[in-house]
């Protein structure tokens, strides 16, 4: 894609923008989660956030407590 810098107004190619999105398996969320036993732990050891966490556990309508006490 093109930008026109608004500076000195000259095209610049740029490959995409932002950075890509996290694919992590709901399965691997919810071992990651029982075996830390909360999502901060767990969201160091994915490299994530803890808000990405909740995220994927609430898009399959799962809900924390439900998943750490399987």
């Amino acid at each position: 894609m093109k930008v026109v810098c608004q500076n000195c107004g000259q095209e610049v190619m740029v490959n995409g923008l932002g950075r890509n999105g996290l694919n992590i398996p709901l399965t691997i969320v919810c071992d990651n989660l029982r075996v830390c036993k909360g999502a901060d732990k767990a969201a160091e050891l994915l490299g994530c956030s803890p808000a990405y966490l909740y995220k994927v556990l609430k898009i399959n309508g799962l809900k924390m407590k439900d998943v750490i006490n399987k």
